[in-house]
């Protein structure tokens, strides 16, 4: 694993003013232990959730996208940059990004041809008490009793409004 790296993301969940950044993907490869299925923890219509593991104890949600979704560079890097911009109390933290690209030889018309192979990665701080889903429909609240009732309304229109913006 890429020590630097690491300690990079173990130092952004405790410093909550740190900004998101690009990860290596052999970083996230190794905290998701080369996206196991044991650390999947969900997975939608743009890709699937692993949690990521750190040394230092610290988990990480690592959503890698599908290469079937219809996202080109111009979309990626667009949904990067807003989700750069954003912050919220209400908001699952954004910490940083992968775009990771490389060559690899495919069989084609009985020939060998060199085909890209694309990653994309967004890492998000992991949320322990449930899913997003949960919070939004409110099956939380009941649980968890300290939380503001309002806080499933406002994290509804925010989520609402920037899915809009697409």
């Amino acid at each position: 694993m890429d020590f630097e790296a690491s300690t990079l993301l173990e130092g952004m969940l405790l410093n909550e003013s740190a900004e998101p950044t690009d990860l290596p993907i052999s970083l996230l490869k190794s905290i998701t232990r080369d996206f196991s299925d044991d650390l999947r923890i969900g997975s939608g219509g743009f890709g699937v959730v692993y949690k990521g593991l750190l040394k230092n104890g610290g988990i990480v949600a690592v959503n890698k996208l599908s290469p079937l979704i219809d996202m080109d560079e111009t979309k990626y890097q667009r949904e990067v940059l807003c989700l750069l911009r954003v912050r919220h109390k209400n908001i699952v933290r954004f910490l940083g990004f992968c775009a990771n690209t490389h060559g690899k030889k495919e069989p084609y018309e009985g020939n060998f041809v060199i085909a890209d192979v694309r990653h994309r990665l967004l890492c998000f701080e992991y949320l322990r008490n449930g899913d997003l889903h949960a919070y939004i429909n409110g099956d939380m609240w009941h649980q968890n009793a300290t939380m503001e009732s309002s806080h499933s309304s406002q994290t509804y229109i925010v989520l609402v409004s920037y899915s809009r913006s697409y």
